[in-house]
C-alpha cells in the first residue's frame, strides 16, 4: 500500500447509503462554509497525495485490475490538465474524484468522500471507535433495522417491506419475527423498492425460509486473494418455512446491491415473480478505507458476485423484472397477480368469490370513478337503520351505532369504504331511476337489504 496511507481502517459494507454508517453523516461532508474550509488545507500537493493514495488502493484491491489502471490514468490526466485546480475544499474535490472514477468504471459502489478531522480522531481511537460502534447499533435498533411494515393484505396475501439488509447478527430476530407472523399466508409480497442493500447474512437468513433443501444462492470472487466464497441457504430456520407460497418481489431503480442480489437469486431460481422497474445495477461487495492523514474515506469494491446459474451478475445492467410497471403501481399489480393465481387454484366457489372481491377492490382503487353531485344528492336519505348524507360533494354512509364513513364510488351505484374492506353498499333504483333501497354486500357472498324510509 502507498506510503501515503498513514493508517488504514477497513469497514466491510455493500452500500454506504443504507446503514446510517456508524452514525448519520459519518462518511459524507458535514455542514458547509467555515467547518469545511477550516477542515483541511487543499493545495496541489495535497491533491496529488490523495490521487496517489486512491490509485494505490485501486491497483491493489479493485475488482478489475485493468479498470483500476484506467481510472488511475484518468485521474492523473485530469490533474495534469488542471481540472481540479479551482476546487478549494476537500468535499468538492472528493465529489469530483468520485464522478471521474465512475465515468470510467460505471461502478456505483465506488466512491471517495471527505471525513472530518473530528470523525477521523474518533475512528482512529480504540475507545472512540468502540463508542461509534455502540452508537451505530443503537441507531439501527431505534430504526427497527429498517423493517418498515408487515401485514396481511386482502385475500390472505402477506406483505413485508424492509429497506436494508442489516447484518443478521443484529436484524435476525426482527426478520424471524416478521416471517413467522407471515407463516400462514397464501402468497407473499416482499417490497424492496426502497432497499439499498446490505449484508449477505440477512439475505441467507430470509431466503432460507423459501426453500426446503439447501440452495446455492450466490458466490463472491475476491480479487486480492483470488478466492471464491459461496453463500447457501441455511439448513435450519426458526419457525415454519414458506416453501409452497407464491412470492412476488417489488423493485425499482432504487433497489440496489444486496437487495438486487436477493431479487436476482430468486429470479434465477424461479422462486419469485419480480414486479416493478429495473434495479440500480451494483453487484460488487465493497470495503471501506480511511486515509486518516488525508481526511479521506474510500468505498472500494474488492470482488464480484457470481451467480451459480448464470455465472455472471447484475453489475451495470440491473435486475430486470418479469412484470415491468412504474414502481408506484407495483404493489397493486403484484397483489392482483397473487389474487388471480390464488383464484385459479381456489378449492371452492366461496374462496374464489372472496378473491374476486379483493381483486375488484384493488382495481377500483387503481381506476377511481367519479359520480356527479346531482346523482349523489338523489341518494341522500334514510334506509331503515342506514343513512346516506352529502357534504361538499362527498357521500357519507352511516349505520345506527356505527361511525360515519365516506362512500367511495366503484360504479355509479356501488360504493366501498377505506375503513373496512369486507363490506360495500349498493343503491338500488326503481324503473323511474329513484333510489328504493340499499343492499349491503359482504365479502363472503351474503347480502342484506334496507328499503328507503318514506320521507315525512
Amino acid at each position: 500500500m502507498s506510503k501515503h496511507v498513514m493508517r488504514e481502517i477497513v469497514f466491510p459494507l455493500l452500500r454506504t447509503g443504507w446503514i446510517l454508517l456508524v452514525i448519520i453523516g459519518l462518511y459524507v461532508t458535514r455542514g458547509h462554509g467555515q467547518e469545511q474550509s477550516e477542515a483541511v488545507d487543499l493545495d496541489a500537493a495535497k491533491r496529488a497525495e490523495i490521487i496517489d493514495s486512491v490509485s494505490a488502493a485501486l491497483n491493489e484491491i479493485y475488482v478489475f485490475p485493468d479498470v483500476a489502471k484506467e481510472m488511475e490514468s484518468h485521474l492523473r490526466q485530469r490533474n495534469r490538465e488542471g481540472a481540479y485546480d479551482l476546487l478549494s475544499t476537500l468535499p468538492d474535490f472528493t465529489q469530483m474524484l468520485t464522478r471521474d472514477l465512475r465515468s470510467v468504471s460505471h461502478d456505483l459502489h465506488l466512491g471517495v468522500s471527505y471525513v472530518s478531522p473530528e470523525m477521523v480522531a474518533r475512528m482512529t481511537s480504540d475507545t472512540d471507535s468502540e463508542e461509534l460502534e455502540r452508537e451505530r447499533r443503537e441507531a439501527l435498533a431505534r430504526d427497527n433495522y429498517r423493517f418498515r411494515k408487515v401485514e396481511i393484505l386482502p385475500g390472505n396475501v402477506g406483505y413485508l417491506r424492509f429497506d436494508a439488509f442489516i447484518d443478521a447478527s443484529l436484524a435476525g430476530p426482527t426478520a424471524i419475527a416478521a416471517l413467522n407472523f407471515l407463516s400462514n399466508v397464501d402468497a407473499l409480497i416482499i417490497d424492496l423498492r426502497y432497499n439499498g442493500g446490505g449484508s449477505p447474512s440477512l439475505i441467507q437468513l430470509i431466503t432460507s425460509y423459501f426453500f426446503e433443501e439447501p440452495v446455492h444462492l450466490n458466490s463472491f470472487y475476491i480479487r486480492k486473494s483470488d478466492e471464491t466464497t459461496q453463500f447457501w441457504t441455511q439448513s435450519h430456520v426458526e419457525g415454519p418455512r414458506l416453501t409452497d407460497v407464491d412470492m412476488y418481489v417489488l423493485t425499482s431503480d432504487r433497489t440496489f446491491s444486496g437487495a438486487e442480489e436477493f431479487s436476482y437469486n430468486l429470479r434465477n431460481l424461479e422462486r419469485a415473480t419480480l414486479v416493478g422497474d429495473t434495479t440500480g445495477g451494483g453487484a460488487h461487495p465493497t470495503e471501506r478505507h480511511l486515509f486518516a492523514n488525508l481526511n479521506v474515506g474510500m468505498s472500494l469494491p474488492f470482488g464480484r458476485a457470481v451467480n451459480p446459474i448464470t455465472d455472471t451478475n447484475w453489475e451495470g445492467v440491473g435486475v430486470i423484472p418479469h412484470v415491468a410497471v412504474p414502481p408506484a403501481e407495483a404493489l397493486e399489480r403484484a397483489h392482483i397477480l397473487a389474487l388471480e393465481k390464488l383464484k385459479e387454484e381456489a378449492p371452492d366457489e366461496g374462496r374464489a368469490s372472496t378473491l374476486s372481491w379483493a381483486i375488484d377492490g384493488i382495481k377500483a382503487r387503481l381506476n377511481p370513478v367519479k359520480v356527479s353531485s346531482e346523482v349523489l344528492q338523489s341518494y341522500v336519505g334514510s334506509y331503515g337503520p342506514r343513512t346516506l348524507t352529502l357534504e361538499a360533494g362527498v357521500l357519507y354512509y352511516q349505520r345506527e351505532g356505527n361511525p360515519r364513513m365516506q362512500a367511495i364510488p366503484m360504479t355509479e351505484r356501488l360504493f366501498r369504504f377505506a375503513e373496512i374492506d369486507y363490506f360495500r353498499i349498493e343503491v338500488v333504483l326503481d324503473e323511474a331511476g329513484q333510489p328504493v333501497k340499499l343492499v349491503g354486500h359482504y365479502d363472503n357472498g351474503t347480502t342484506d337489504e334496507s328499503p328507503r324510509t318514506p320521507s315525512g
